[in-house]
């Protein structure tokens, strides 16, 4: 989970009578003024400088990383058609990004269009071995634009072709060429394309590359793609990491699986091959109570699911009632599991290899292709009935964690009535702690989630009654990594909480009903104030995550000094930029205050600093990838301790805002 500075949220009022003023009525331009010579045409890759986020999605730091996804996805493409066995990614020290890979190299030669192959790959939009040509079976490829916008994104790009026993190379400044295709020497055993790429200052508002991402996105492509070495060089720091993985997606399993207690040790694995559709699939169940599953559709992470995922569904459904019926584990007039029953502590990974991939919309989030749900039931159906014949123990843990899962989510159905008809007889009565706010337009609302009477007291006083709610908790939030959804209804401090938001929860959350599109976590910044806004981060990333993805979560920075000189006052989150604002007043008169928590503070003051939209900053929590946030929350918040030591003893030296 990333977090991102934010200022003002969109629709904020920024003062008493901004909503007005955001409604005010547009004087249109005369029509005369949009007329052929308004229509402009945009040569070669002028379209993708001129609106770099229509391609790569943001010119910040995830566009940056977006321009190495395209160029390692073209070496991925080259493994899975079997032509490539190695790729290096290496930064180096003057930010520049060097992917090589031994496949097949880019084709050189005279292209229909009058250009070399080569540079036509590089300088024309939609062209490559992935649009029709036969160069490529089963292929990735991010909208089909690939290393013609990394191309024009690039200050500099310099691209190698070793094919045919010769190496051939091009330059490029801003997409547009410097050098002809040029024959530079002899491969002398060398093969495949090497491509060197220093990101445009011009463009991008960063060019700081994290090593992490870099190489959790490298690690993944590794177990998707069993066989194929990845290296990974950092030059700036000096670490390097390599990934090989002859396991493929079971060694995926396991390795999101390590930190639990898994309840069968080895990782139930399907591959086939349904005529020109690759099935693997891996999943092993654990004694968690949440389901971790991820699906690919040509190395591309389809976060909606999709056909395969559907497929995987009805396949698990089936055979374990299948199996619970032979083994006699379920009687006659027993109910069938359902599907819900057979999710809990499930982890699994799906993937598919397909030749024509239908994705729905244009991020390529969700799988479309009809066929592909029939072939992955009938391949994980046959796996599963072959793993459970030869294993029954296994399949008798399997079934018994069902059988639980089902009982518990009939409480949790119950507890979950009795929240609803609650509020239903009193009339959908809010939480008696809750200070709602008076605007009723979710867009403009706004809800202030603080630690205890004293904090949500100077809150309530200091916030701006029409769009700020305020809901204190009542001690700390029950830890949802180790409850099941029936305790987590019953729990006093988590109940008021979801009536606040109004939107239910679980398989019963519906985004459209919530109540504030700014649910803002404000605790000490302190200990138990990180705490704090760990189990509620915890809680919407288990329960609500539709919140986190819609943009919806924020997180508050209370300051933790006042510096003030008796005439001017400012504010410092940390120690060190308290004493950086001392040294700028350059006075030894001052008054420096340190605010043990927010209940110390006016409510003057917790509103100047931390709930004005004009003045205060805000954290947006963001899930920027799938498989780390999920490790990092079962790793803080799970049963096991040993890995949560580790993690601790890992990261320690990277903590900086800390208040003991």
């Amino acid at each position: 989970m990333s977090e991102e500075a934010v200022r003002t949220p969109p629709g904020a009022p920024s003062q008493p009578d901004g909503q007005a003023n955001g409604r005010k009525a547009r004087s249109r331009a005369p029509a005369s003024d949009y007329t052929a010579a308004s229509i402009q045409v945009l040569e070669g890759l002028e379209a993708v400088r001129r609106r770099p986020g229509m391609y790569i999605g943001s010119t910040d730091g995830r566009g940056l990383h977006h321009l190495v996804w395209e160029v390692v996805d073209n070496s991925i493409d080259e493994a899975m058609a079997g032509h490539a066995t190695r790729i290096d990614v290496t930064i180096s020290v003057d930010g520049s990004v060097t992917v090589q890979d031994d496949g097949r190299g880019v084709p050189v030669g005279k292209h229909s269009t009058g250009k070399d192959a080569l540079e036509v790959v590089h300088t024309v939009l939609h062209a490559g071995g992935k649009f029709g040509g036969g160069g490529y079976k089963v292929s990735g490829g991010l909208h089909g634009v690939g290393v013609s916008v990394v191309n024009a994104l690039s200050e500099h790009l310099r691209v190698e072709s070793a094919r045919d026993g010769q190496v051939w190379a091009q330059e490029y400044v801003r997409g547009k060429p410097i050098t002809s295709v040029t024959k530079v020497g002899p491969a002398q055993g060398r093969r495949g394309t090497r491509t060197v790429f220093r990101a445009d200052p011009e463009v991008f508002e960063t060019l700081d590359y994290s090593f992490d991402t870099i190489a959790q996105r490298l690690r993944e492509s590794a177990y998707l793609n069993k066989g194929v070495w990845i290296r990974f060089v950092d030059e700036r720091s000096d670490r390097e990491r390599s990934f090989y993985f002859e396991g493929g997606l079971i060694s995926f399993v396991r390795h999101l699986n390590r930190t639990r207690e898994v309840l069968h040790q080895r990782p139930i694995y399907v591959d086939q091959k349904v005529g020109q559709t690759a099935i693997e699939v891996a999943f092993q169940y654990n004694d968690s109570y949440v389901e971790n599953l991820f699906t690919f559709a040509n190395n591309i992470h389809t976060v909606d699911g999709g056909t395969h995922l559907t497929g995987f569904r009805a396949a698990l459904t089936r055979s374990l009632n299948e199996y619970a019926r032979r083994a006699a584990i379920l009687k006659d007039n027993d109910a069938n599991l359902s599907g819900d029953d057979v999710k809990e502590g499930l982890t699994a990974v799906i993937s598919v290899k397909l030749v024509e991939p239908q994705f729905e919309g244009q991020t390529k989030a969700k799988l479309g292709n009809a066929e592909i749900k029939g072939q992955v039931e009938a391949a994980v159906a046959d796996g599963i009935a072959q793993y459970l014949d030869e294993n029954p123990g296994d399949g008798r843990k399997i079934i018994e964690k069902c059988l639980t899962a089902a009982r518990a989510r009939e409480a949790a159905r119950k507890a979950r009535d009795l929240v609803i008809r609650k509020g239903a007889l009193d009339g959908m009565a809010l939480p008696g702690k809750l200070a709602d706010c008076q605007e009723r337009d979710p867009a403009n609302a706004e809800l202030y989630i603080v630690e205890g009477d004293s904090a949500g007291g100077s809150a309530k006083q200091g916030r701006d009654r029409r769009f700020q709610a305020v809901l204190p908790l009542r001690g700390k939030l029950l830890n949802v990594e180790k409850a099941r959804l029936d305790k987590i209804l019953s729990s006093e401090n988590v109940r008021p909480l979801i009536i606040a938001l109004g939107a239910g929860i679980g398989d019963s959350f519906d985004i459209a009903k919530l109540r504030y599109h700014r649910v803002i976590i404000m605790t000490d910044a302190d200990v138990d104030g990180a705490h704090i806004r760990t189990l509620l981060l915890t809680f919407f990333y288990r329960h609500m995550p539709q919140v986190i993805e819609s943009g919806y979560l924020y997180i508050a920075q209370p300051p933790l000094y006042r510096v003030s000189t008796g005439k001017v006052t400012r504010y410092a989150q940390s120690e060190a930029q308290r004493e950086r604002i001392i040294r700028e007043f350059n006075v030894k008169s001052l008054s420096v205050q340190r605010f043990k928590g927010l209940g110390e503070m006016n409510a003057d003051q917790l509103w100047e600093t931390t709930m004005n939209p004009q003045t205060r900053t805000l954290l947006r929590a963001e899930i920027e990838d799938a498989v780390v946030a999920d490790e990092v929350f079962t790793t803080l918040m799970g049963e096991r301790v040993e890995p949560r030591k580790d993690f601790i003893k890992t990261e320690a030296r990277k903590v900086r805002l800390l208040d003991v």
